[in-house]
């Protein structure tokens, strides 16, 4: 199986994971999270793939290259970019920060209207 099959197959499973479970989280937020996600991809993956630490089989990728990355590497990125937020929220870790947040901010208000 060649690295494109085996990324499509694991970011088809995150999509549906993702829409399946639809966090709620501010679209800019999570842009800008994957806009940086993937510029570390692009500086890491080109260091660890021009350095000789990981290769590729040539007959296994497509051969588009960003950098001397191919671009089967940067899947990882996308179905990280997906991922994280479902299991965040399908865990409970999402509703659990908004409370304490939600309650930090009404002590805050309590301790401001004493004042």
């Amino acid at each position: 199986m060649d690295y494109l099959v085996l990324n499509l197959v694991f970011t088809a499973i995150a999509v549906l994971l993702y829409l399946s479970i639809r966090p709620g989280f501010n679209l800019k937020a999570l842009g800008f999270a994957a806009s940086a996600l993937v510029l570390m991809t692009v500086v890491g993956d080109n260091f660890i793939v021009g350095t000789g630490i990981v290769d590729y089989d040539a007959n296994k990728i497509l051969g588009i290259r960003i950098g001397v990355a191919p671009v089967e590497d940067f899947f990882y990125a996308i179905i990280a970019i997906l991922l994280v937020p479902a299991i965040w929220a399908a865990t409970g870790s999402l509703s659990t920060d908004r409370k304490v947040v939600e309650d930090a901010a009404a002590k805050n208000a309590e301790t401001e209207e004493t004042k």
